[in-house]
């Protein structure tokens, strides 16, 4: 996809999938769990709720979070009761990982990228929310996203996760306030433009990068 295509046709107006943009085989190969735990260890990572409007954090090890905390999401938790990594980073404890990373090769006039990085059990994710523009791409495992232009508000319970929503309000909404969605796989990429709303939904268990652009 070349830069002036992209400008012009997605980058303020509408969310794209791109495939085969970049070769990240040295960066999944260190996100493998095995390595993960070999070097990373007993770092700190800070988690976050999974809700909408208030964010709690908790700060542990990652053995620990991997060991104890990380599982497939319940459906009868509410959101400020779910705790994951997604994001938060301490960039200079993580740099030597995210040297490796090959971001995407788009760009927007005037931005640039901050790395936001993070691993979830299955059917976890967070709940609609929006910002800037950026990128999300699949490390490992399966995302499934929802989205809505900034001028379409979602209806949500903002402490319900994705995965009530999907389950308990998904099927009711009438069919032109469905939203936008799609499901990226490893080494996939969505770029979402500025303030869309969007929700997602980890498949399986995931790891995954965002990029987004200020």
């Amino acid at each position: 996809m070349e830069d002036c295509f992209f400008f012009s046709r997605y980058a303020y107006d509408a969310p794209v999938v791109i495939r085969g943009a970049t070769d990240n085989t040295a960066f999944q190969n260190e996100c493998r769990k095995d390595a993960m735990i070999s070097k990373h260890a007993s770092k700190k990572i800070r988690l976050s709720s999974a809700n909408t409007h208030s964010y709690e954090k908790a700060d542990v090890t990652l053995e620990h979070y991997v060991t104890h905390i990380m599982k497939p999401q319940a459906l009868e938790t509410l959101g400020n009761e779910t705790f994951y990594w997604f994001g938060d980073n301490n960039f200079t404890e993580w740099k030597s990982l995210f040297d490796i990373y090959n971001p995407p090769p788009y760009f927007l006039p005037g931005m640039t990228g901050a790395y936001s990085f993070g691993l979830a059990g299955a059917g976890t994710g967070v709940p609609f929310h929006f910002h800037g523009p950026g990128f999300g791409e699949v490390v490992f495992g399966r995302k499934r996203w929802f989205m809505y232009p900034p001028h379409k508000t979602p209806h949500f319970h903002p402490n319900f996760t994705t995965l009530q929503w999907l389950t308990e309000d998904y099927d009711e909404l009438h069919p032109v306030d469905k939203p936008w969605e799609c499901t990226i796989s490893q080494g996939e990429i969505i770029y979402f433009p500025d303030r869309w709303w969007h929700g997602t939904l980890n498949i399986d268990t995931s790891v995954f990068i965002s990029t987004f652009l200020s």
